[in-house]
C-alpha cells in the first residue's frame, strides 16, 4: 500500500509541475499586453532617474577636483545598453500582440508569444534592478590635486651648488623645517622654486606653495591651504579659524606632505594654521624663505642656509650677459670699469641683472665712471630688506630718464602685490592724474605711456605678465613704496594697504596728508568714517566687499583725480555728496551691483573716464547724465543693464544713444546694442563708429539679411560680438564686396586689404541660423580670436569658392596670420574652416565641439609651427573621423590633442 500511495504521489506531482509550467507560460502570454505597457513606463521612469543622475553629475564636477564614481558611469552605460535592448524588444511588440486572440489571453503562434513574453518580463526585472541600484547618496568624488605642478623658472646662473647642498639638507629625516635667508633679491625665491620642481621625482603626497606677504593673515593662509588640498567647499567660509585648522590638520597629519613658504616677514604659527609640525614620524617638511636669520629662529628651523650672492665669477658671467658682451667692446676702457661697476653689485642677482640692463646702453667711458661714483656713495639702511638693497635699486630709480617716469613708476605700487596691471589701464590713470605730456589726441598718450613702460621693463623695475599686463617685482615695490609712503623721499605720500585682509579702512586721520590711497583687495565692507582728504589725488577701493559708502565720504575730496570702485559686487549705490568729486577724471564703477548713476553726477563735468561694464543691475540712466560729461574720452558700458527685450529699455537705448552724439572728445567707446533703429542711429554718426573699441549687437529686433559694418572705425574696432539675428546670411565688412572674389573684383579686393579692419583682434558670432560662412573676415587680417557658436546653417568659416577658388589668395590677404585662439561650438553644418591648408605661425588653441560634419582642418605638418604650442580640443569621436593629408600631419598634432568633456567645457 506504501509503494501504490508514493507512486501515486510521485504522478500527483509531476502532473502539478506540468500543469504550473503551462499555467506559468500562459501568464507570460496573457500578460503580454500588460507587461509591455508596464515596460514602457518603466523605461521612461528609468530614464528619468537616468537624467537626474547625470544633472548631479554634472553639478558635482563643477566643483574644482570632482569627478563622476566608476559605479555612477558603469550604471549610466547599463541603463544606455538596457534602453537600447527595450527599444528593440518594443519595435516589434506589434507583430506579437496581432497574434493575440481570446482577449489576449492566447496566441496564434503560442511558442513565439510565449518567447516574447518571457523576454518582455525579463526586461522588466531588469529595469526594475536597475532603478533601485539608481538612488545614489553621492554621485561624485574629490580627485585628488597632482602633487607637483612645476613652477616656471628661467634659466639660473650659480645655484647649482647650493641647491645641491640644500637638497642634502631635504632628504635629511632628521630635518622638518629648513629656513633660506638672505637679502632682497639674492635668489632665494628661484632657490625655492628649484627645490619645489625636484619634489616631482619623490614619493611626497601632496606640495602646497603659498607667497607669504608682510600683511598676510592666518586666516588667509589657511585659505589658501584649504583651496590647495581640497577642503574649501561652501561651507568653507562659514568655519572659524580654530575649524579650519582642525579640518587641515585631520587631512594633512594622515599625509607625507611638503609645505613651501615664500618670504616671511615674521614666524608663522603653522600649529595654529593647522599644520602638523614635521618630526620624523611623518617624515613631513616646510621649507621657507625670509630676509631675516631670527625668522629662521622663530621658525623652529632645525637647518639654517644663507642664500649668498655669487661669487665674483659667476657674478661677472651674469653681468656680461644682461649688459651685453657687444655692447663691452665699445671702447677699450670700459671693460676694466664695467667690473668696478659690477663688483659694486656685490654679486647681488637681481642688482647685477637691473644695473647691467642699464648699462647696456652706456657708450662712453665717462658714464661708466659716475655710475660707479653713485653706486660708491649709496649709504642708506632699509628695515627689513639688507643694508645693500634699496640702494642698488634705487640707483636704476635715480636713473630714470625724467620725474614724469619716477612718477609712473611709483604709481604701479598702488597695486596689489604679484598684481598683474593691464598696460591700456596704466594709459587712462596716468593720463587723467595729468602725469603725461600735454596732447592734442589720446592715442598720442598711449604712445607715450607705452613708452614710459617699455624703459621700466627695459631696466627690471617692471615685469611682462601675461595678456598684455606688467608686474612688480616684490622687492622692487617694497622699494618703490619705501620711496612714496615717505614724503621726505618722494613728492607724493603714499597710503597703501593692499591684500591685507582688511575688514576696516585705516582711520580717517592717516588720510590727511596721503595723495594716493590704495586699499585694493581687502574686505571692507563700509566706509564709515569722511576722511579729511584735501590732497587726494588717487583713490583705488577695487576688489572689496563694499555695500555702504558713508554720506558726505567725498566731502573733503575736491582734487580726487581717479577714484575706482570697480569689482564690488554688492555696491548698490554711491553715497549722497559724490557731487563734490568736482576735479573727477576717471571714474570705475565697472563689476559692481550699482542699481542707478545719480543725477548728481552731472557736477562732474571734467570726466574724461567712465567705466560702468558689466553692471547687470543698472536698470536706467538719468536724461542727460552721459551727454553732460562733455570732457569724457573713454566710456566702457558693455554688458550695462540687463539684457532685455522690454521696449522701454530699447527707448531708453535711443535716447543713451542720441546723447552720446555730442560727446565731441571721445575716443575709446565699448557698448551694446539691441535695437535696429540704434544701430542705424548709431553707424550714421562717424564719430561714434570711429572711436568704437568693443561692439555688442544683438539682434532682438531685426530681421535683416546683411549687418553692414563697414563704415566702422577700421583701425580701432578691437573686438565685434554679434548675437541672435535669426535671418542674417553676411556680415558685411567690405560694402564693394558683391558676394564673391573673382576677375577685377579680387584684384580690387586684394587692394582694398590695406583699408581694411585692421584693428580687429577678436570676433564672436552666436545663434545666427541663417549665417552659412563669414568670408568677409579676409578683411580682419589681425584676428588673434574667432570664435562661432550656434549657428545651424554655418558650413564654412571662410569659403575658398568666394575668393575666386584659388587657395593661392591666402598669400594676398594674409589669412589668419596672427590667428591665436578659434573656437567653433554647435555647427551642425560646417564641413570647413577653409578649403585648403594655412600657416598659423601664432596659433594656440582650437576648440571644436558638436561640429560631426567637420572632417578635415585646414593643417598640415608645418602649420602652428609644427603643433609644438598647440592645444587641439574635441570629442573623441570627431577626432578618430578627422582626416588628415598625411601621416606626418597625424603625427605632429596628436601630441595637441585633448579630449573633450564637461570640466573642460565649463574651463573655457
Amino acid at each position: 500500500m506504501g509503494n501504490i500511495f508514493s507512486v501515486n504521489s510521485s504522478c500527483d506531482a509531476t502532473a502539478s509541475r506540468f500543469l504550473g509550467s503551462i499555467f506559468r507560460r500562459a501568464a507570460y502570454v496573457g500578460k503580454l499586453e500588460i507587461n509591455l505597457r508596464h515596460l514602457k513606463t518603466s523605461l521612461e521612469e528609468l530614464k528619468c532617474l537616468q537624467n537626474d543622475v547625470k544633472r548631479r553629475v554634472a553639478v558635482a564636477e563643477q566643483q574644482p577636483h570632482m569627478k563622476q564614481l566608476d559605479q555612477v558611469q558603469n550604471w549610466i552605460s547599463r541603463v544606455n545598453s538596457l534602453e537600447a535592448r527595450v527599444r528593440e524588444a518594443v519595435d516589434s511588440s506589434s507583430q506579437q500582440t496581432e497574434s493575440l486572440c481570446c482577449g489576449g489571453y492566447c496566441s496564434k503562434s503560442y511558442m513565439s508569444s510565449y518567447k516574447y513574453g518571457t523576454k518582455v518580463a525579463k526586461l522588466l526585472v531588469e529595469v526594475a534592478d536597475l532603478k533601485s541600484k539608481g538612488l545614489f547618496p553621492e554621485v561624485a568624488e574629490k580627485l585628488p590635486q597632482p602633487i607637483i605642478n612645476e613652477r616656471p623658472l628661467e634659466p639660473t646662473v650659480g645655484l647649482d651648488s647650493l641647491l645641491d647642498k640644500v637638497w642634502s639638507h631635504v632628504e635629511d629625516v632628521e630635518v622638518g623645517v629648513l629656513g633660506l635667508y638672505g637679502m632682497g633679491g639674492v635668489g632665494k625665491t628661484t632657490l625655492l622654486t628649484q627645490i619645489h620642481n625636484k619634489f616631482q621625482h619623490t614619493d611626497f603626497d601632496v606640495a602646497i606653495w603659498i607667497v607669504v606677504s608682510k600683511d598676510l593673515r592666518v586666516e588667509a593662509i589657511q585659505n589658501r591651504i584649504g583651496e590647495k588640498i581640497g577642503l574649501r567647499d561652501p561651507t568653507w567660509e562659514l568655519k572659524d579659524p580654530d575649524e579650519k585648522a582642525d579640518a587641515i590638520s585631520s587631512l594633512l597629519s594622515r599625509k607625507k606632505f611638503v609645505l613651501f613658504l615664500d618670504d616671511l616677514w615674521e614666524r608663522v604659527d603653522i600649529t595654529k594654521i593647522g599644520v602638523p609640525f614635521p618630526d620624523q614620524h611623518n617624515k613631513s617638511k616646510v621649507i621657507f624663505t625670509t630676509r631675516s636669520e631670527d625668522v629662521c629662529g622663530f621658525m623652529g628651523a632645525q637647518q639654517k642656509i644663507l642664500v649668498e650672492c655669487l661669487p665674483w665669477d659667476k657674478a661677472w658671467d651674469l653681468f656680461q650677459e644682461k649688459t651685453g658682451r657687444d655692447a663691452l667692446q665699445i671702447h677699450a676702457d670700459i671693460p676694466k670699469l664695467a667690473e668696478a661697476v659690477a663688483a659694486e653689485c656685490g654679486g647681488l642677482p637681481l642688482a647685477l641683472t637691473t644695473v647691467g640692463r642699464v648699462m647696456s646702453t652706456k657708450k662712453t667711458p665717462q658714464e661708466w665712471n659716475h655710475a660707479i661714483r653713485v653706486l660708491k656713495k649709496a649709504s642708506f639702511e632699509f628695515s627689513g630688506m639688507g643694508d645693500q638693497v634699496f640702494p642698488l635699486l634705487k640707483f636704476s630709480y635715480d636713473n630714470f630718464p625724467s620725474d614724469k617716469v619716477r612718477a609712473c613708476f611709483l604709481y604701479c605700487a598702488l597695486f596689489s602685490e604679484d598684481y598683474d596691471i593691464p598696460k591700456d589701464d596704466l594709459v587712462w590713470y596716468w593720463m587723467c592724474e595729468n602725469m603725461l605730456d600735454e596732447h592734442s589726441h589720446p592715442e598720442e598718450a598711449r604712445d607715450e605711456s607705452y613708452h614710459i613702460i617699455g624703459t621700466l621693463l627695459n631696466v627690471c623695475m617692471l615685469e611682462e605678465g601675461k595678456d598684455g599686463c606688467v608686474k612688480m617685482h616684490d622687492v622692487v615695490r617694497d622699494m618703490a613704496l619705501w620711496l612714496a609712503c615717505d614724503p621726505k623721499k618722494a613728492d607724493d605720500s603714499f597710503l597703501v594697504h593692499t591684500g591685507a585682509d582688511l575688514i576696516e579702512a585705516p582711520i580717517a586721520r592717516k588720510w590727511k596728508n596721503s595723495k594716493r590711497v590704495s586699499l585694493m583687495a581687502n574686505h571692507i565692507k563700509e566706509l564709515v568714517e569722511t576722511p579729511n582728504s584735501p590732497y587726494l589725488l588717487t583713490l583705488f577701493l577695487r576688489r572689496n566687499h563694499l555695500q555702504k559708502i558713508a554720506t558726505g565720504f567725498f566731502n573733503s575730496m575736491s582734487n580726487l583725480l581717479v577714484l575706482d570702485l570697480s569689482s564690488n559686487k554688492d555696491l548698490a549705490q554711491l553715497p549722497v555728496g559724490v557731487s563734490s568729486l568736482v576735479s573727477l577724471h576717471h571714474l570705475n564703477l565697472s563689476n559692481t551691483g550699482i542699481k542707478e548713476l545719480p543725477t548728481e553726477l552731472k557736477c562732474l563735468e571734467r570726466l574724461e573716464y567712465l567705466n560702468f561694464e558689466n553692471t547687470p543691475n543698472l536698470y536706467s540712466l538719468p536724461p542727460t547724465l552721459i551727454s553732460s560729461f562733455r570732457m569724457l574720452k573713454v566710456l566702457r558700458m558693455v554688458h550695462s543693464g540687463p539684457d532685455s527685450e522690454d521696449q522701454n529699455h530699447f527707448d531708453d537705448e535711443k535716447a543713451m544713444v542720441k546723447e552720446l552724439h555730442g560727446l565731441k572728445h571721445l575716443d575709446y567707446l565699448t557698448l551694446d546694442i539691441r535695437s535696429t533703429s540704434c544701430f542705424q542711429n548709431f553707424i550714421s554718426c562717424k564719430l561714434l563708429s570711429c572711436c568704437t573699441r568693443l561692439l555688442y549687437l544683438l539682434g532682438y529686433d531685426n530681421h535683416s539679411s546683411s549687418l553692414d559694418i563697414s563704415s566702422m572705425g577700421k583701425k580701432h574696432l578691437e573686438q565685434l560680438n554679434i548675437r541672435g539675428y535669426p535671418n542674417l546670411e553676411d556680415v558685411v565688412l567690405d560694402i564693394d564686396w558683391a558676394g564673391g572674389l573673382a576677375g577685377n573684383n579680387l584684384r580690387n579686393a586684394i587692394m582694398r586689404i590695406h583699408n581694411c579692419f585692421h584693428g580687429l583682434q577678436m570676433i564672436m558670432i552666436q545663434y545666427c541660423d541663417n549665417l552659412k560662412d563669414l568670408t568677409q573676415l579676409c578683411f580682419a587680417p589681425n584676428l588673434i580670436s574667432v570664435y562661432v557658436l550656434c549657428c545651424s546653417r554655418m558650413e564654412t568659416i571662410i569659403d575658398i569658392k568666394k575668393l575666386g577658388g584659388d587657395a593661392n589668395v591666402r598669400k594676398e590677404f594674409n589669412l589668419f596670420a596672427k590667428m591665436g585662439h578659434l573656437d567653433v561650438r554647435w555647427l551642425p553644418a560646417l564641413k570647413s574652416i577653409y578649403g585648403a591648408t594655412l600657416p598659423f605661425p601664432c596659433l594656440s588653441y582650437i576648440n571644436v565641439d558638436g561640429c560631426p560634419e567637420l572632417k578635415k582642418l585646414p593643417l598640415d605638418s608645418s602649420s602652428a609651427q609644427g603643433g609644438t604650442n598647440l592645444t587641439l580640443r574635441g570629442e573623441q569621436d570627431w577626432w578618430d573621423g578627422l582626416q588628415w593629408d598625411d601621416q606626418l600631419a597625424l603625427d605632429t598634432f596628436r601630441p595637441s590633442y585633448i579630449c573633450w568633456n564637461v570640466d573642460q567645457y565649463l574651463q573655457t
